[in-house]
């Protein structure tokens, strides 16, 4: 098990966690003083209360919650987002309303998941590419199924 540190920004702040022991992501709560709507089409930056230290070489992947993106067509704009193991803000989910109506979050509801990710650094090695049978065939080159 990795430990991640983390800050809280006032009282009542939920601490991530998965609702199943099996689940890959961590629920992630709004910290918002009374409900927020979000209109149709519209982006918001939701607080989360919350202040991370990621530990060196990892990441926290911000990702959308299904049950929220199939049911109200909320998720997250910027999906994957991702907090940078030197970040040391609040962490603010990056919210679009894509559904057809208004939509409003409550206190304490969870908008997002954060999973923990490997990070590796890279050396970019300018060279000859090699060829392959794909070649430059791009977007819906390999065919439909």
């Amino acid at each position: 098990m990795i430990t991640v540190k983390f800050e809280t920004l006032g009282e009542n702040v939920t601490i991530p966690h998965r609702q199943s022991h099996e689940a890959a992501g961590y629920d992630v709560h709004a910290y918002i003083p009374e409900p927020f709507t979000i209109r149709k089409g519209e982006i918001a930056a939701v607080a989360t209360g919350l202040r991370v230290e990621v530990p060196s070489g990892y990441l926290l992947s911000v990702r959308p919650r299904s049950g929220l993106s199939f049911k109200h067509g909320v998720t997250c704009v910027n999906s994957p987002g991702t907090i940078d193991a030197d970040y040391r803000g609040e962490v603010k989910i990056l919210l679009i309303n894509l559904g057809p109506k208004d939509y409003t979050i409550e206190p304490g509801e969870r908008i997002a998941q954060f999973l923990l990710e490997k990070s590796y650094a890279i050396e970019w090695q300018r060279a000859d590419l090699s060829e392959s049978q794909r070649g430059e065939a791009g977007f819906g080159s390999t065919g439909k199924t």
